[in-house]
């Protein structure tokens, strides 16, 4: 329980906007005739005409009042943390923030606007729609509201959210990589942004997260425990170092990648003077370059072949 709010402390437009929501997602029978405390009631955000913790940080006039840090920063970098360029911050209830944030990417840190409504959709040059409202769902849902803040940073080549709390003890960051179940940190949030349409009850949010990036042929995101939070990072160029040594590549290969970046192909016996090794090596290399996606082989023939970047067709 908040005892020091009341139902004065909840925004009817933020309750509105979820009813909106939960009515186009069916999970919540319909409530048009329920009184505000009657809903809250129903959600479970209150109990005996007391307001909870999750009614505030959900539907809160102003939560920031009560929690200092449910708050959203947005910071856009050059390639380095020490190249801070302008940063904005949002504020607001959690059904806010998930509105707030989305117009605050497509207005001032992407170049090119997105909808987040469309979850399938993936934008040519830009990060995966379904990637990046899953992160900022997961970030706000799953977060710990004694702590810090959300922090979102996009870098000329990579985006990343953090959000204080660490994974729940028997959840592993490999778990996160495939099928798992949901283990919310936040159970009544979770609960009420199912009924509402935001998340489903399956743990699948980071699955859709990779799912997505591999679509988009974007190396697989990088999710670590860092700083007593989660860390999500969406990387735009497939092909960067990280990405490829996930990927196994060996340092031949990953200077051969270099060299075809800089010049646009190379030819086996170019992979041999380069690198210092025999025909069959450099074959070797490249075959399995080819197998792993980074590279394709050229449309002609003999002693005019090379290789490109890019997946086989």
């Amino acid at each position: 329980m908040e005892p020091s709010a009341s139902i004065n402390d909840i925004d009817k437009k933020s309750v509105d906007d979820y009813l909106m929501a939960a009515q186009k997602s069916g999970r919540l029978p319909d409530m048009g005739a329920a009184t505000l405390p009657e809903l809250l009631e129903k959600l479970r955000l209150s109990e005996a005409g007391k307001i909870k913790r999750g009614a505030i940080v959900l539907f809160g006039k102003d939560p920031g009042r009560f929690y200092p840090n449910i708050l959203v920063k947005i910071g856009r970098f050059g390639t380095s943390d020490d190249d801070l360029k302008f940063q904005e911050t949002a504020e607001g209830n959690l059904i806010h923030l998930l509105q707030e944030v989305p117009e605050l990417l497509n207005r001032k840190f992407f170049t090119k606007a997105v909808s987040f409504e469309g979850l399938l959709r993936v934008e040519k040059g830009e990060y995966p729609v379904a990637a990046l409202r899953e992160m900022l769902l997961n970030a706000l849902v799953h977060r710990d509201y004694m702590g810090s803040a959300v922090q979102i940073r996009m870098y000329d080549n990579r985006f990343s959210s953090w959000n204080e709390g660490l994974l729940p003890q028997g959840l592993s960051l490999e778990s996160l990589k495939r099928q798992h179940p949901s283990r919310p940190r936040n159970p009544l949030i979770a609960d009420v942004c199912f009924k509402g349409g935001y998340i489903d009850a399956w743990g699948r949010g980071t699955l859709k997260i990779i799912n997505s990036c591999r679509e988009a042929g974007l190396p697989e995101p990088e999710i670590i425990e860092q700083d007593g939070g989660i860390l999500v990072t969406l990387f735009k160029d497939r092909y960067i170092e990280a990405g490829l040594r996930k990927m196994g590549l060996n340092e031949r290969q990953l200077k051969a990648v270099k060299y075809v970046t800089e010049n646009g192909k190379i030819t086996n016996k170019q992979y041999q003077e380069i690198l210092g090794v025999a025909r069959i090596t450099a074959t070797r290399d490249l075959q399995s370059l080819v197998k792993k996606g980074v590279s394709r082989y050229s449309e002609s023939k003999g002693a005019g072949s090379y290789y490109e970047l890019g997946i086989a067709p």
